[in-house]
């Protein structure tokens, strides 16, 4: 596996990552999808937000190709495009969730 540190392309790659989940909003749907594929209406209904939200901060992820639709019952469901998030979920799960802006506890 190449260093970050010299792999500049790699590294910008994983940013462009890091950026696609940088919202709550996005980054609990990939938590939900690292469970299950959902559908639009379950994942709406689960995160209590509105379709129209929903399906904005999918495109995002779609974008990123770390989600995928698919047609299901007719219906649009997602799953997770790219298997590894599984991992980074799990990790950012472990992290503390206490800290104050300041980064001390």
């Amino acid at each position: 596996m190449a260093s970050l540190v010299a792999d500049r392309a790699k590294a910008a790659h994983l940013a462009d990552t890091l950026k696609a989940l940088a919202h709550p909003i996005r980054l609990r749907i990939v938590a939900m999808l690292c469970v299950e594929d959902l559908s639009v209406n379950a994942m709406a209904e689960r995160l209590g937000v509105a379709q129209a939200i929903l399906s904005q901060q999918l495109r995002i992820l779609r974008m990123s190709r770390l989600v995928e639709s698919f047609r299901a019952r007719g219906r649009a469901s997602y799953r997770l495009g790219e298997p590894r998030l599984r991992q980074l979920v799990k990790c950012l799960e472990g992290c503390p969730s206490n800290r104050t802006q300041g980064g001390r506890t």
